[in-house]
């Protein structure tokens, strides 16, 4: 799974990405820093702890993330 979503403060979009074939689960943060995790279900509790719905252009898009990441659970 890739995800895209622009937030209101970055000029780029923030990334999410599952790919359990290679072990990827990394994100990139709307100021370009990222975060690398271990397992999916790691980088769904990060999301869940530190982004928010009114952070984003389309809040309605972050719902989406998380209804997708509802399959890591």
């Amino acid at each position: 799974m890739e995800f895209e979503i622009q937030a209101k403060d970055g000029a780029l979009p923030c990334e999410v990405i599952i790919d359990e074939d290679n072990g990827r689960y990394m994100l990139r943060d709307a100021d370009t820093t990222g975060e690398v995790f271990n397992d999916p279900y790691q980088l769904k509790a990060w999301i869940e702890a530190n982004w928010h719905a009114g952070r984003f252009e389309d809040p309605d898009q972050f719902q989406q993330l998380l209804q997708e990441l509802k399959a890591y659970s």
